[in-house]
């Protein structure tokens, strides 16, 4: 009689459990893994509805003209965005940690005022800003010697200007984030520093970050797979300005694959190597960090 009511509520708290789970793992297989699933599909079958076609989709997106040109595109983004996204984020979570509570709390308002414009907004407002003719900054770009919008919106500071625009809207979440892990260090350890007489330098680099590792982990999956996938900014900007081209990034290649040549299996090919390249990224860095493992050594 005893076990049958000690094993009772353990059987009631599994299913509570998956109750709980249940809607996002039907919106995960319906938004998500279906998805991926049809992509897979599509990228194998034949553009005339024969049959399967091997890996041709594959093939005709690395001998794209356009292919390599976007590549580089956004890998130049990212070896500008993420550094700058992710010691810029933990700088300035440190920072705002060492301030009174009241301080901080008037600070994280702060950087989490530009993330609340996102999307095609953030792209409109930082055109605004920087055009010339329309900025109030107008003074402060002309003593750059950027008079005009042609001299702002060149090909060769595109790069810049996304990596400003995807830092400005997305930094501040990820500050309130890592300042709330840095809350959950624990006190003793950072005055056994002070006793020990580290800087404030030492104790953020041998204290605090060890960790929050798994926090900046996360961050970087999200920042790389966000990075990756860039499409928002230069889409409008071109729209805008006619800046860049409408291939400038490869998720804009993927939709000129498919509405423009009406080449749907490569472009179901080309958003499932940018899905491989961010599933082994985040494979790797979930791995050498021990992301899930919960011992403390």
């Amino acid at each position: 009689m005893t076990t049958y009511s000690k094993a009772r509520p353990a059987h009631r708290s599994q299913w509570f459990g998956w109750l709980c789970l249940a809607p996002y793992l039907v919106l995960l297989l319906a938004f998500g893994i279906g998805p991926a699933g049809y992509a897979v599909y599509e990228s194998l079958a034949d553009p005339q509805g024969v049959g399967p076609a091997g890996g041709d989709a594959y093939l005709r997106v690395f001998s794209d003209f356009r292919f390599l040109p976007a590549l580089g595109n956004v890998a130049l983004f990212m070896a500008l965005y993420l550094p700058v996204m992710v010691i810029g984020v933990l700088l300035l979570a440190l920072v705002v940690q060492e301030q009174r509570p009241a301080y901080g709390a008037g600070l994280r308002l702060v950087y989490m005022l530009p993330g609340a414009v996102t999307g095609s907004a953030s792209v409109l407002l930082w055109y605004v800003m920087l055009q010339p003719s329309l900025s109030p900054f107008a003074p402060v770009l002309e003593a750059m010697g950027q008079e005009t919008g042609t001299d702002v919106f060149q090909q060769s500071h595109l790069v810049v200007i996304f990596a400003l625009m995807a830092f400005a809207t997305g930094f501040g979440q990820w500050v309130v984030i890592m300042y709330g892990a840095l809350q959950g260090v624990p006190r003793e350890l950072l005055e056994a520093a002070r006793v020990d007489g580290a800087s404030w330098w030492q104790t953020a680099w041998r204290v605090k970050l060890p960790l929050i590792s798994k926090y900046v982990v996360y961050m970087l999956i999200l920042a790389f797979t966000a990075g990756l996938q860039i499409f928002i900014e230069p889409q409008l900007l071109y729209g805008i300005a006619f800046v860049g081209s409408r291939t400038w990034s490869l998720n804009q290649l993927g939709l000129v694959f498919a509405f423009d040549n009406g080449d749907f299996a490569a472009a179901a090919a080309l958003c499932l190597m940018m899905l491989a390249v961010c599933a082994t990224g985040a494979a790797l860095l979930v791995t050498r960090a021990k992301f899930f493992d919960t011992e403390v050594d």
